[in-house]
């Protein structure tokens, strides 16, 4: 008896001190992960999401963002293994937690760190420099499928990671068989618009946010993006999608919010409630509209579920292009 006494005891006062601690959460600054170099889509949607958190209120204490690329986000996934049980540590992630795993990249997933809200889905875009040869994409493929060799693709991201997943989803859907062929360059964040920039690779493949101001600069031509409709306004409505060039394919990248592997309940649904809360607001979606990215918000449970089916799903395609590994 006195043994269960004491046991209840202790069980009352860790619930009293973790409701405390939770009462005052957050009492210290944040260390917001984005998983690549200044300027991709990681980086812009960690520093949106942290800079509306702490304008509108919803948390009171400084947000930083720390970039940590290398790997196709494997190394700031590794970074968060080393911060376990950390409620002040956050990372955003898209399609790549999924791939760097499940090609073989990284022995860590999507189960190594802590679900809290998925946000947006944003989509790829395919460009080429401003003087290319290549008119439209179908040119492209028609050129890889005479010499895989013969076109450099670019991207920033990882081989076997989400841009050149995206590119060879779309080349399959448009009849190439090689695709082990394919001449594929990953880039770090800002390199790889440099690269296109200068007419270094032949295209670039990456997120579309990434090309809206070079597009609008004249630096280079976006031939196509992946999302199942066109864009309805902003910068990228004149560009089609793959469906309307003939290329009966999609791709979509998804972004959420993670904490770290281990993250107290307590501070998650904090995390959880702020971040719903965050999409509410006209800042946001304006935000969202500027971007060209659709709001589809997700809380920790649904996103959990939503992670579940896409790994189920991820592992179809790259079994079906030759590059499942786990």
């Amino acid at each position: 008896m006195r043994k269960f006494v004491l046991l209840l005891m202790t069980a009352i006062i860790l619930t009293m001190a973790s409701a405390a601690f939770a009462a005052s959460y957050p009492s210290k600054n944040f260390e917001c992960i984005a998983p690549a170099g200044p300027g991709g889509g990681w980086d812009t949607t960690m520093r949106m999401v942290a800079k509306v958190l702490t304008e509108q209120k919803l948390v009171t204490t400084a947000m930083p963002v720390v970039n940590k690329p290398g790997g196709g986000g494997g190394v700031a996934l590794t970074y968060m293994q080393r911060k376990k049980g950390d409620p002040y540590e956050l990372i955003v992630f898209s399609p790549p937690l999924i791939l760097i795993n499940l090609t073989g990249q990284s022995k860590l997933g999507y189960k190594d760190i802590t679900p809290i809200s998925m946000l947006i889905n944003d989509f790829g875009a395919f460009a080429v420099p401003k003087n290319s040869k290549y008119k439209s994409l179908n040119e492209v493929f028609e050129a890889i499928k005479k010499d895989p060799k013969s076109v450099k693709i670019g991207g920033t991201s990882s081989l076997g990671s989400m841009d050149h997943v995206q590119f060879l989803v779309a080349a399959k859907a448009a009849g190439v068989t090689d695709l082990k062929g394919i001449q594929y360059i990953a880039f770090q964040g800002g390199e790889g618009l440099a690269a296109i920039m200068g007419a270094h690779i032949d295209l670039l493949s990456t997120g579309m946010a990434e090309l809206v101001g070079p597009k609008e600069s004249g630096d280079v031509k976006i031939l196509a993006l992946t999302s199942p409709k066109r864009i309805p306004s902003g910068p990228l409505a004149d560009v089609p999608t793959l469906y309307e060039i003939g290329i009966n394919a999609e791709y979509i990248n998804w972004r959420g919010i993670f904490g770290a592997p281990g993250m107290p309940e307590a501070e998650r649904k904090f995390m959880e409630d702020a971040l719903k809360k965050m999409t509410e607001t006209a800042d946001w979606k304006e935000i969202c509209e500027r971007n060209g990215w659709t709001q589809v918000y997700l809380n920790a449970a649904e996103f959990k579920s939503f992670l579940d089916k896409s790994n189920e799903e991820t592992k179809s395609l790259l079994a079906e292009i030759g590059m499942l590994q786990n």
